[in-house]
């Protein structure tokens, strides 16, 4: 593939190597990204840039690119923290710390906004307006961007359009991917617990079934997607724990659950707590039991701009080839970079990142997850480009 990269996006292939391989080795978790987010600050200001803030939602940083004259602002961001997981893969770069591993390409995401930030300062002559690098902490959970919204992220200057990328392993290097509209889920969770009355397991008419209670719950459960949704939208309910009973000769009086819904429709995001409970609420009446649940909303649906979301796939096809610039399809997969375009315009898109020839096919949050490097220049390449672009329109 011919990639129209510039020189300078060209000189850094090997410093944003070093930089990702770097965050890689020391991975950390949501807000507790203390090296990482040193480690950003101090290459931001090894770049000449000034205009810095540290400890923003605990571990953010927050840095200002001044053009010319003033102008839009636009933010750029890039989420730094790691997951939960014990790394498998036998390189270099392997994770050092313990049960932690960037199995999600945040160190990726990380190492390209600081090489976007290194050229746009060079070429801060170049443009008129205020880009705005946002490194996020916490994306992975309980979230790190609305307490940076919070924290007026979105202000001084005032933010007018936002983009970001992710690394996809469901696309090949070489392709970009984005649409209009949700690209990513509205994400929420629940915890239910059942209560029945406990006994001997030769006597059940004495007892109330917790078991038995919580087998009909998860079966009728699948009947929220099935026959209360409209088949038009999307949506998924998943019962992902299910804890009860202690022995077998034992009726259990307790049982547990816990589960994850997704949808893309800010109607049916807003509906399905409500179909959820009654169905609950009639089987366990129906069995005498009694429940307890909580529902947890946790990050709106991802919605790109039409307009910010054509700026990029021009920008895309200029350095891919328009051929290479694909509709994505729409992940049910949660990202918190929606806080962000519920308050400004702007568009999330997927860099393809996968090479079955180099055998990086695993999927986000595997431990043998990994991605091929030579994403990194067309992410930064992209990302340059778009918000050139913006500033000039």
């Amino acid at each position: 593939m011919a990639l129209a990269l510039d020189d300078d996006v060209k000189a850094l292939a090997d410093q944003m190597t070093q930089d990702r391989r770097d965050f890689h080795m020391y991975p950390e978790l949501g807000f507790e990204e203390t090296r990482t987010a040193a480690r950003i600050a101090k290459a931001l200001r090894a770049a000449g840039i000034d205009e810095i803030q540290t400890g923003v939602a605990k571990t953010g940083v927050v840095a200002l690119i001044r053009g010319r004259i003033p102008g839009k602002t636009i933010l750029l961001r890039a989420d730094i923290d790691a997951l939960p997981v014990a790394e498998r893969n036998d390189v270099p770069y392997r994770s050092r710390n313990p049960g932690v591993m960037h199995a999600c390409g945040h160190d990726a995401h990380a190492a390209m906004l600081l090489a976007v930030a290194r050229i746009l300062h060079a070429r801060r002559a170049d443009f008129d307006g205020v880009v705005k690098l946002v490194f996020q902490p916490a994306e992975e959970g309980p979230g790190g961007a609305l307490p940076m919204i919070h924290e007026g992220v979105l202000e001084n200057p005032h933010v007018d359009a936002a983009l970001a990328l992710h690394v996809w392993n469901l696309l090949p290097v070489g392709q970009i991917g984005l649409k209009a509209g949700p690209i990513m889920a509205n994400t929420d969770e629940f915890s239910l617990t059942i209560r029945g009355r406990g006994g001997h397991g030769a006597m059940p008419h004495l007892s109330v079934d917790a078991v038995t209670a919580a087998a009909q719950v998860v079966s009728a459960l699948q009947s929220v997607v099935s026959r209360q949704v409209s088949p038009m939208d999307s949506a998924v309910l998943t019962i992902g724990t299910i804890h009860g009973g202690e022995r077998h000769n034992v009726i259990a009086h307790e049982v547990t659950m816990t589960g994850t819904v997704r949808s893309f429709s800010p109607e049916v995001g807003m509906a399905l707590p409500g179909m959820i409970e009654r169905i609950v609420r009639g089987v366990t009446s129906a069995m005498s039991a009694e429940y307890e649940l909580e529902y947890h909303r946790v990050y709106p649906a991802t919605l790109n701009d039409p307009l910010a979301t054509e700026v990029v796939r021009h920008a895309a096809a200029k350095v891919v080839g328009l051929e290479n610039v694909i509709d994505a399809e729409a992940s049910m997969g949660g990202e918190d970079m929606a806080f962000f375009l519920q308050k400004v315009p702007g568009c999330f898109f997927f860099l393809g990142s996968a090479n079955p020839a180099k055998g990086l096919t695993n999927p986000h949050h595997h431990p043998a997850f990994d991605l091929d490097e030579e994403a990194l220049p067309i992410g930064v390449q992209v990302l340059v480009q778009a918000a050139m672009d913006m500033l000039a329109s």
